[in-house]
């Protein structure tokens, strides 16, 4: 049984911008692996800035954004958690599709089945104990050599945790917090990543670039946070705002033109160009489409699929008046998520 409606929410364009800066980055270090050649000496830039700095990322706001889905969804419906098993399970049927038929280094069927492992059961937690497990798993990770499994399900919890304290809802407030946290995070990835340069071929090395990886992906967001609170901010959501909305598109579509230019068109060039024409195409593609469009084309067959329900796609013109939303829209709030903060 439905719920009484309740007052939307504003899409958090912070979360936009930190996703799509993150798939660029994911984009960049995956590349090479798509395209399945030979192996090739990688510049030292690489293992600095762009090796584990990413998936990081995508996993805490994988977290994050499945806390912000189980609040929509019991405003919604007496059963929160049905939504969440749909949801997951029409990214694992993504995921298997994109795993047996383009890429065996999928990473979407592992986020959905942890998603139902680790992030469902979760939901019957407190927060407190959810903070905790999840610091737990990422501490046992790294103990472990960076063991992934651990890191990703830490990673998740933390994500879930920040928002179920509030702290997602208060990413547009004072910059002090954030700012003290890169400080720390910032001398932490200073040293961190100069041990991981010094010992690259000892059997502690795994532990050593997950936990610079940890570090410099927190550096990563914090000082993103910082600089959408300067001018820069018009021009960083512009340039990563529509790959974060389209995220998950976007992932998918970069194997398939990985994959069109290594085998079909056969063009031989270097990795970091490779990335950065299919990062100009998507987001030009994703720029596009949402001119015209109120989400990408995969991420409103994923919406489709979690809530039962065809949810509009279309953007109305300005002349016509607010889009029309759909009675789960309505009804959830989750058609605040599409517009954007002023």
């Amino acid at each position: 049984m439905s719920r009484p409606p309740s007052p939307s929410r504003r899409r958090i364009a912070e979360l936009d911008v930190l996703r799509g800066f993150a798939l660029c980055g994911i984009v960049l270090a995956n590349i090479h692996p798509i395209a399945g050649g030979p192996p090739e000496p990688e510049p030292a830039w690489m293992g600095l800035l762009v090796h584990q700095r990413f998936f990081p990322i995508f996993s805490l706001l994988f977290g994050v954004g499945f806390s912000l889905l189980l609040e929509s969804a019991a405003r919604r419906t007496s059963s929160p958690r049905l939504v969440l098993v749909r949801r997951f399970g029409a990214l694992l049927a993504l995921g298997l599709v994109h795993l047996f038929g383009l890429w065996p280094g999928d990473i979407l069927t592992f986020y959905a089945a942890l998603g139902l492992l680790v992030l469902l059961p979760s939901t019957w937690l407190p927060r407190p104990a959810v903070a905790a497990l999840g610091t737990a798993l990422v501490i046992a990770s790294v103990v472990a050599g960076g063991e992934r499994l651990l890191m990703i399900s830490g990673l998740f919890l933390c994500g879930s945790a920040l928002t179920r304290y509030g702290v997602i809802a208060r990413l547009g407030e004072s910059a002090r917090g954030i700012a003290m946290t890169g400080l720390i995070l910032a001398a932490g990835a200073a040293v961190a990543v100069e041990i991981q340069f010094s010992g690259g071929g000892d059997p502690g090395f795994g532990r050593r670039l997950a936990v610079a990886g940890l570090l410099a992906g927190g550096v990563y967001v914090c000082g993103l946070l910082l600089l959408l609170k300067t001018p820069a901010r018009g021009f960083l959501r512009a340039l990563f705002e529509p790959l974060g909305r389209t995220a998950l598109t976007g992932y998918l579509a970069a194997t398939v033109l990985v994959l069109a230019v290594d085998r079909v068109i056969g063009v031989d060039v270097p990795f970091w160009a490779l990335a950065a024409g299919i990062l100009v195409v998507e987001w030009l593609f994703a720029t596009l489409w949402l001119s015209r469009f109120r989400q990408g084309p995969v991420e409103w067959l994923w919406r489709w699929a979690t809530w039962a329900e065809r949810p509009p796609l279309r953007r109305l013109p300005a002349a016509e008046g607010p889009p029309l939303r759909s009675r789960s829209e309505a009804e959830s709030g989750e058609g605040g998520l599409d517009r954007e903060r002023p």
